[in-house]
């Protein structure tokens, strides 16, 4: 996966997650939408095959991509907290 900034400005960020599907944009949108400062989280995917997602975020304090890693880091510990309740499972 490649990550490129489209926007970027104070309160804003556009990203494109090349290499990505619905999959991916939809949980990270999913996530953000758990921050309380953001006041827009989006992704268009043009078509499933011949384009990437563009996630859209606006926030109103702090800075988007901040909130996008804090996203990422909430979303790898709900990860790793299902990996262990799967192994209980055995």
């Amino acid at each position: 996966m490649e990550v490129n900034v489209l926007k970027e400005e104070k309160n804003i960020i556009e990203i494109e997650l090349k290499g990505e599907g619905h999959t991916l944009a939809n949980l990270l949108r999913s996530e953000l939408w758990n921050n309380n400062d953001i006041e827009i989280a989006s992704y268009n995917l043009k078509h499933p095959i011949a384009s990437s997602p563009i996630l859209a975020l606006s926030v109103s304090k702090g800075k988007p991509k901040k909130a996008i890693q804090e996203a990422v880091e909430s979303l790898k510990a709900k990860t790793k907290e299902f990996k262990n309740l799967l192994k209980k499972l055995d």
